[in-house]
This record gives structure tokens, sequence and C-alpha cells, in this order.
């Protein structure tokens, strides 16, 4: 089977693109997520501290949690990509075992299918 991509170059962005998302994972743990809620707002307790503005800080902890969960999934697709690229399957569709288009892998190059036609329930 051909290559349907060119490998260095999809080295080249997979591995941009994982600098690029460390990068945003690190920003976000270094503004304290890894600790508790209590630690990171700096109080002892909650109790001064009015309802709402509580309800505010729980709403953007769980909201920059949420971003952080989606980077490290994000990264380890990228990592994902980057051992199919070692292993001589990148390019391969999971499913159907056919090369994935070129113009796939250059948008969106974790891709580990093609796309189908909707409603066939392959394809991501």
């Amino acid at each position: 089977m051909s290559e349907n991509y060119d490998a260095a170059a999809a080295r080249a962005q997979l591995e941009a693109e994982r600098k690029r998302v460390e990068g945003l994972v690190a920003e976000l743990r270094s503004e304290g997520l890894d600790e508790e809620e209590s630690e990171q707002s700096g109080e002892l307790t909650h109790y001064d501290q009015h309802p709402a503005d509580q309800a505010s800080d729980t709403f953007e902890r769980e909201k920059d949690l949420s971003i952080l969960e989606g980077l490290e999934n994000e990264l380890a697709e990228i990592e994902a990509a980057l051992q199919r690229l070692d292993d001589g399957t990148y390019g391969v569709d999971e499913v159907t075992g056919e090369p994935i288009a070129a113009d796939r892998l250059a948008a969106y190059p974790t891709a580990r299918t093609n796309i189908t036609p909707a409603g066939d329930g392959r394809g991501q």
C-alpha cells in the first residue's frame, strides 16, 4: 500500500500540535487546578465568602477542569497518532483498513478513520 501522506510533514504537524497542547495543559495546571479548591482560593473556610461568589468560583473551576480533561484527551490522541506513525499504521482506516484521504489527514492529523456517509455509524 502506498502512503497517502507525507510522513515527515505529518510528524512535524503532530509534534507541533503536541507542543501547543502540552503548553496549554501546563498553563492550566499552573493556575492551581491540581490543588484542592480551598487551597486554590487561599481561603481556610468559605464561610466569609458570599454564596454567589463561591458558586462563580466553583463554576469557573469546573469549566477549567473540563477544558483540561479535553486537552488531555487531545494530547492522548496526538500521542496515539505519533505511535501509529512509528508503527507504520498511520493513515490507515482502523475500521476498513483502507487508506485515509490525504486531505482528511491534513485537516485532522489524528484521524483514525475516513469520513463516511451520515448514519452508517463509522468515521471519526
